[in-house]
């Protein structure tokens, strides 16, 4: 049997150092807290280049095609904005609000201890007042974390539209000739261009998983509930979180069926069983799509990512958990085209 992998020239210095470089930056981006930046940027440079392809075909002179990439790049940052704040109004809403949500999960766990096993009954707040005490100590015990995530806020946010303008400018500058790079540039180059690769197979197939994900639990809780006489309430922000959450792999399916769950007990404990069972077939399916479609992007199982968002969050917090998929695409990429993975 020969060997799959054709024997590759050792690496240049520029290359190493280009490594060193983008590996170095990645990691700062979590403790600078512009991860934001990075992600947005990514995603206005990865939708132009989506849509720049139709502008090449049907415009051939150079500066009509350069305006029509930058009115290209300004209506996707744009719609990224709007989506922003469409998506701000929404939760802050009576109808999406996330606050009346945990109120009412509050609400339906005191309301259902009479009704539930002995052994859940025992690792549930007494009462609600319990479980407000639980909050409060805990909102003491973070105090400087919150105030903290309060500052940086509108600070990240001002991140994410610097983030936004950035990669519509370089998807801006990639229309236009390009000279001749040094050994060093070309190699950070393409190291950019194995991230934004990366960053579009994880994200994009994980939007397609999230959004058939959300399909089939709206399915259920708007239509099949209904059909048996089961209305659960706060139906819109269920599916709403469905999707946010969905959008981070493996762990993301597990917060919303968690939500689900405890507001199925509002019914009766049959409905919230019925809701477990549907979301397990869910969550089966969702492994199937992650194997299928972000598994066959990046050569990578489900437990693969899990083990590396498990690492960077130990290490980085949150941020780590949503940049764990990318940087390990980024990584796996890497070594794949080394022919060491």
């Amino acid at each position: 049997m020969t060997n799959q992998y054709q024997p590759l020239h050792p690496p240049t210095r520029y290359e190493i150092a280009a490594w060193i470089i983008t590996g170095a930056v990645l990691l700062l981006l979590l403790p600078l807290h512009l991860l934001g930046a990075l992600l947005a940027g990514l995603l206005v440079h990865q939708l132009t280049h989506l849509l720049v392809p139709l502008i090449r075909r049907r415009i051939t002179d150079d500066r009509a095609k350069l305006v029509s990439v930058g009115l290209l790049s300004a209506l996707i940052v744009g719609a990224v904005v709007g989506g922003i704040f469409g998506l701000i109004a929404f939760f802050r809403s009576d109808a999406g609000s996330l606050s009346t949500l945990l109120g009412k999960m509050a609400e339906i766990l005191e309301s259902s201890r009479a009704s539930l096993p002995h052994w859940v009954v025992e690792h549930m707040p007494e009462n609600t007042d319990a479980l407000q005490k639980g909050m409060v100590g805990w909102l003491r015990s973070h105090t400087g974390e919150l105030q903290i995530f309060g500052k940086e806020a509108a600070r990240g946010f001002a991140h994410i539209l610097v983030g936004l303008v950035i990669g519509a400018m370089l998807a801006l500058y990639e229309v236009q000739p390009i000279a001749a790079y040094r050994p060093l540039a070309r190699a950070l180059i393409e190291r950019a261009a194995r991230l934004a690769e990366a960053f579009r197979r994880i994200v994009f197939a994980q939007m397609r998983i999230s959004a058939i994900n959300t399909a089939f639990t709206a399915l259920y809780l708007a239509v099949l509930l209904p059909l048996f006489g089961v209305h659960l309430p706060l139906t819109k922000t269920l599916i709403a979180v469905t999707f946010i959450a969905g959008l981070l792999p493996v762990i993301g399916n597990l917060i919303s069926n968690t939500v689900i769950v405890v507001v199925s007990l509002a019914h009766s404990p049959q409905t919230a069983i019925a809701s477990l069972v549907f979301l397990i077939v869910i969550h089966k399916l969702e492994y199937f799509l992650n194997a299928r479609i972000v598994g066959s992007q990046i050569q990578a199982r489900a437990w693969e990512l899990l083990l590396a968002m498990l690492a960077m969050d130990a290490a980085f917090g949150l941020p780590g958990v949503v940049a764990a998929p990318i940087y390990y695409a980024y990584l796996k990429n890497e070594l794949s085209s080394r022919g060491l993975v």
